[in-house]
């Protein structure tokens, strides 16, 4: 069953203009049509249409479940995004139908891209959440400047993908804990410059490694997301 995304469906019984276009004038879904609609939240509720206008489509409720994540932990991504932001898209696409909490834009003294849409990058999210089937939409920050993200999940395990063999990097497979609220931060396209990484360093946060390869910027953020779960997995 295809599912529909509306934050507030529980109050106004309706669709947003987007999914009621969708379900209306593609699906062509008419009055006691049966659909899924998720609030973002955790939650799914069963409707069925009873008006099938395409611009705001109401329903009613036949029915709630909760929907938690299958992962237990928080798994916060923190990305310089690239100059092209198409890369940043499709990133932000897998990681959600992956699985994150959070996904935080970050801006460095190297950035190329020092601006990003974030309503762009949330409807990607709320499309990849949709067809992913999940129920929780991620967290999607506006640009947040590397200080800033120094201080954010203190309690974490915190880790920084960083490609200087001059710093001593732990490989992030054999230093990663399962189940454990995760924090990974990747640098631009040219690196974190050497007075940031110290500060990073001095954060507390640990350098490691994804393997031989040099990988990039989107890569490293999906490499280490997908290590996450596929970690978790092997613990149980």
């Amino acid at each position: 069953m295809i599912r529909f995304y509306a934050p507030d469906i529980a109050e106004t019984l309706t669709l947003p203009e987007s999914d009621s276009g969708h379900a209306v004038r593609v699906l062509r879904l008419g009055a006691g049509a049966e659909l899924e609609v998720t609030d973002g939240q955790g939650r799914i509720y069963s409707c069925r249409i009873a008006d099938p206008h395409p611009k705001h489509a109401r329903v009613e409720l036949t029915g709630v479940r909760d929907c938690p994540p299958v992962w237990t932990q928080e798994i916060v991504v923190a990305v310089a995004p690239t100059k092209h932001i198409d890369r940043m898209e499709w990133l932000v696409e897998k990681l959600v139908e992956i699985g994150i909490s959070r996904f935080i834009p970050v801006l460095t003294s190297r950035s190329e891209r020092k601006i990003i849409k974030r309503e762009r990058i949330e409807k990607i999210a709320v499309s990849a959440m949709k067809q992913s089937l999940k129920a929780t939409l991620p967290v999607i920050d506006d640009m947040m400047p590397l200080a800033e993200v120094l201080t954010l999940m203190p309690d974490a395990q915190r880790y920084v993908g960083y490609c200087d063999d001059a710093v001593e990097r732990r490989d992030f497979a054999r230093t990663y804990t399962p189940r454990r609220d995760t924090l990974i931060l990747i640098g631009p396209e040219g690196d974190f410059s050497p007075a940031e990484i110290e500060r990073v360093l001095g954060a507390g946060i640990i350098p490691v490694t994804f393997g031989d390869n040099r990988l990039r910027t989107e890569t490293a953020a999906l490499y280490a997301a997908s290590a996450c779960h596929i970690l978790d997995a092997h613990a149980r």
